[in-house]
């Protein structure tokens, strides 16, 4: 009697609906597991730490994508192992892809175009860039556009699948702008003499390149002078080097005692002035 229950126990279990899904489930986490290894080492690779870091975003999107899909075929395949017509499912989810696809073809050639940047290291944030005559520096690099913050302050924003028309003016370096908001009630030579020195004394430090440079006044805004610097660096130490700038930037201006202009609140006591 034991015998013959073991048999039918062993006849279920080795059905396609049981074993068949176990089989399936399987294999897809040990496919799912070698794929995104591969993924891993092949495309986590780059010159600098920034790059490394940008294409370990691309990777995690490109696993999320593949394990996704592979579930999904996991799915329809144990679907079917339990009679379900699997053909007019994804006949159906064919059509409802081909009408997405239509309809969002835009925002894919943009998705595609933000990986291709990625990947080809073709723009990094910090880059100076110019775009039909308007040039500035890349803040920020999504899947699916990319922004431009002139010298000036105006910010454009580039679908990427536009981003083939865009002229990189510093691949290899850091290069970016620092404005220096001073009060207007100090001598602007003086100023000027400080910020050169300091760019100079940094040049000779060896933190920034060469190429760096006070480029003068900027703007006259409604309660300061902006002065602007020129800097060139490596890009993976471009903040580091920032916040080094700034802070010898106080200090000369504490020591040649040049106001940093602040926000100010006039209280009056009530007696008519």
């Amino acid at each position: 009697m034991s015998n013959n229950l073991f048999i039918k126990i062993l006849k279920i279990f080795f059905t396609k609906q049981i074993f068949g899904t176990i089989l399936v489930v399987i294999f897809a986490t040990i496919l799912i597991n070698i794929i995104n290894k591969l993924i891993s080492k092949i495309l986590i690779k780059g010159k600098s730490t920034f790059e490394i870091k940008k294409r370990t975003s691309i990777v995690k999107l490109f696993k999320s994508i593949i394990t996704t899909s592979i579930i999904l075929i996991a799915i329809l395949i144990i679907l079917d192992f339990f009679g379900v017509d699997t053909r007019s499912l994804i006949t159906s989810l064919g059509i409802v892809g081909l009408v997405l696809g239509l309809a969002l073809q835009d925002t894919a050639r943009d998705f595609i175009g933000g990986i291709s940047l990625i990947l080809e290291n073709y723009l990094q944030v910090g880059d100076v860039v110019t775009y039909n005559n308007f040039t500035g520096e890349v803040t920020s690099i999504g899947l699916r556009t990319t922004k431009i913050r002139a010298f000036s302050g105006e910010v454009m924003i580039i679908a990427n699948r536009n981003i083939d028309t865009i002229i990189n003016v510093s691949q290899e370096k850091s290069h970016w702008y620092l404005e220096i908001d001073t009060a207007y009630e100090e001598d602007n030579l003086k100023v000027a003499k400080v910020l050169q020195d300091v760019v100079k004394k940094a040049i000779e430090d060896g933190l920034i390149y060469k190429d760096s440079a006070y480029l003068g006044i900027n703007a006259l805004s409604s309660s300061s002078v902006r002065y602007i610097l020129d800097i060139h660096c490596n890009q993976d130490d471009r903040y580091k080097i920032k916040r080094a700038i700034l802070e010898r930037i106080k200090v000369a201006y504490d020591q040649n005692n040049i106001k940093i202009p602040y926000n100010q609140i006039e209280v009056h006591n009530g007696k008519k002035l």
